[in-house]
């Protein structure tokens, strides 16, 4: 049998803790080493000449090149018998591959997909291709779809919003980017000489559309919770009251998991003289935009109030298996993007062409099984867990942040970049995050907590470095460095 299969045994190893790097991968192109504290005369670590050296030092940490690692198609010689050697060869791969999985699940903290999710009843679906090609709501020459399972979830979220099924027009997206990218389409098409208002902290896919769209993109300064700070939007707005606002409006930060003040915008717009018919308010909720509901005292996103549409990611909260997503705008918006198209025998509006069939399945099953009492036990087992870890960073002497609306937990970056590849942690900065999800438990909070305890007396006992300082990332009373515990 041809080599490159047995290449994959020692690519997808899981006897060690961590993967090693292939022997030709230079570390240093990528890895710079952590910057030693500036200590001053009085002995103390000065934060803000630490930060600053930071800055100027690291670099992004890219991962691996996958040309070291990738899996070479061989084809099988014209002459070949047909034998299952080839079949017992693959198979042996796959299965090597879903050891890796399982252990790479097992250290998964840092990115907000729930991988708690059991979906075996839609397995004898595989074996079809479906395909929700064109509108939703109306059904094409191409009958191996999904369409009813799609439009009933795309009700279920128009009733969570508050909008009648005749007010509204939505579809199941490939990922969370294509539901900005499309409520970001529907702001520019409703105000075609609009400016785009976004935080700092929005995701980066708001940034992406403009500069597909070629639009003017104004950005807003954040407070240190991460949310939009609309004093900043205030002023930016008396800049440019001559052109409608289009605004992305954050139901939780990528990095910090903070939810902008919806009704605060709303009344910031209004303020400065924008009025309803001006302005058009796009809610990026990728991941809490299906938590918040079930938060006591968190302010409501709704289409009772002024905004134009909501997306939310349906491979993160919902643990979905796939990337997709649901977007949800107002009917009277989308009618300016719609086009016939003869050869599906339909019209679309949607950003991509051929759809994900089997992702509205996943989510209709999901829906169904769990319901709202299901996702609010949820949701408040993630608050309560995030609390938990938090206290616990805290009490070890880490500075950490968690906003009061989030299961985010943000603290100090670790010094070692394997470590934070070992438990897929994200990281910006001098801050790193860990998102508790439905699959994230007590006892992994605790092994992850425990070892990076561990890593820690290594890293700081000669005193060559020191913990960072996150003070300008989460203010100084949740930072714990030399200079502000």
């Amino acid at each position: 049998m041809v080599g490159s299969f047995d290449v994959l045994a020692d690519n997808l190893s899981i006897n060690g803790a961590t993967e090693s790097f292939p022997a030709d991968f230079d570390v240093s192109a990528v890895i710079k080493e952590p910057v030693p504290p500036v200590v001053g005369d009085n002995g103390i670590v000065n934060g803000d000449d630490q930060i600053s050296a930071a800055k100027e030092k690291r670099q992004i940490v890219l991962g691996r090149n996958i040309h070291t690692m990738c899996l070479e198609v061989t084809e099988p010689d014209i002459d070949d018998e047909v034998t299952g050697d080839r079949e017992a060869s693959m198979a042996s791969v796959l299965a090597k591959y879903r050891r890796a999985l399982t252990e790479r699940t097992k250290h998964h903290l840092g990115y907000p997909y729930n991988l708690d999710f059991e979906y075996g009843a839609l397995s004898q679906l595989q074996h079809f291709s479906i395909n929700n090609l064109g509108d939703p709501f109306i059904e094409s020459n191409y009958g191996v779809h999904s369409r009813q399972f799609e439009v009933g979830v795309l009700d279920w979220f128009a009733r969570l919003w508050e909008l009648e099924k005749n007010e509204y027009w939505g579809y199941i997206t490939n990922c969370g980017t294509e539901g900005n990218l499309h409520g970001v389409l529907v702001g520019r098409e409703v105000f075609p000489d609009g400016i785009l208002y976004a935080s700092r902290e929005s995701h980066y896919s708001i940034f992406k559309a403009a500069r597909m769209y070629r639009m003017e993109c104004v950005k807003i300064e954040t407070l240190c919770s991460g949310e939009i700070d609309c004093d900043d939007f205030k002023a930016k707005l008396l800049c440019h009251q001559d052109k409608p606002a289009i605004i992305n409006v954050n139901i939780g930060t990528t990095v910090k998991g903070a939810v902008d003040d919806l009704d605060l915008v709303i009344k910031t717009l209004e303020d400065t003289g924008f009025s309803h018919d001006r302005f058009y308010i796009h809610c990026d909720g990728a991941l809490f935009g299906l938590m918040m509901p079930f938060v006591k005292r968190a302010p409501k996103v709704s289409f009772k109030k002024p905004i134009g549409s909501v997306s939310v990611s349906g491979h993160k909260f919902v643990g979905c298996p796939m990337p997709c997503g649901v977007q949800i705008t107002r009917l009277e918006y989308v009618n300016a993007l719609s086009r016939n198209v003869e050869y599906l025998a339909s019209r679309d509006a949607t950003i991509m062409g051929s759809r994900n069939g089997h992702a509205p399945i996943f989510l209709w099953y999901t829906l169904n099984r769990k319901g709202y009492r299901g996702f609010q036990k949820e949701v408040q087992k993630c608050l309560r867990n995030a609390h938990y870890f938090k206290d616990r960073l805290l009490d070890a002497g880490i500075g950490a942040m968690l906003n009061e609306l989030s299961s985010t937990v943000v603290f100090e970056r670790p010094h070692d970049e394997e470590f934070i590849r070992r438990w897929q942690l994200a990281c910006q900065g001098n801050i790193a995050h860990v998102v508790v999800m439905p699959n994230i438990t007590i006892e992994k909070l605790d092994d992850f907590l425990n070892e990076l305890l561990q890593k820690r007396v290594t890293w700081f006992e000669d005193g060559s470095y020191q913990p960072y300082c996150i003070a300008s990332d989460v203010g100084e009373k949740n930072c714990l460095c030399a200079l502000h515990k």
